[in-house]
């Protein structure tokens, strides 16, 4: 019986893995996601693995020969609980499948912040501190009110270098 199973790679290794698994005739599944990265001060959209250092290979318990998986390039180990290798649910790989767009990307929606959410500062000066979002200022600017001795300070930073807090 064909099942998922979860794939360790060596970091950053993931597509050199994906590619020497397919090469050796596994069948194997890497989701995609385009993510912001900060570069050289700039914001530059780039296409990275969804869950680093891991991938999905499908497998038979009875007919594939598991061993050269361990000693493929890119290859760190199968993921285990235990002595068994950890299964993933079918319907975890259909629904990261059915999530794809035309390039094959995972569509993630961004959380919509509004007004009163909490949010913490990623970037700048204030990186760490927590705030509360007041509004959007601008096209790339958010207004926040930052608690400082005791003291509510309004502050403007590009809406880039700020998240959500969960």
């Amino acid at each position: 019986m064909h099942a998922w199973y979860l794939v360790y790679t060596k970091p950053q290794q993931e597509r050199v893995a994906l590619e020497n698994l397919e090469r050796q005739g596994y069948a194997s599944y890497l989701p995609l996601v385009r993510v912001r990265r900060r570069r050289r001060g700039r914001y530059v959209k780039i296409v990275e693995p969804m869950f680093p250092r891991y991938l999905f290979m499908h497998l038979s318990d009875e007919t594939d020969n598991w061993s050269p998986i361990r000693s493929t390039i890119g290859v760190s180990s199968l993921v285990r609980f235990g002595t068994l290798p950890a299964r993933v649910p079918d319907d975890l790989i259909g629904t990261l499948r059915a999530r794809e767009d035309p390039d094959g990307l995972q569509r993630l929606e961004p959380r919509e912040i509004k007004p009163g959410d909490r949010v913490r500062i990623v970037e700048g000066v204030m990186a760490g501190y927590e705030a509360i979002f007041e509004a959007g200022s601008g096209r790339e600017r958010v207004s926040l009110l930052l608690d400082i001795a005791n003291t509510t300070a309004r502050l403007l930073v590009s809406s880039h270098d700020i998240e959500p807090v969960s």
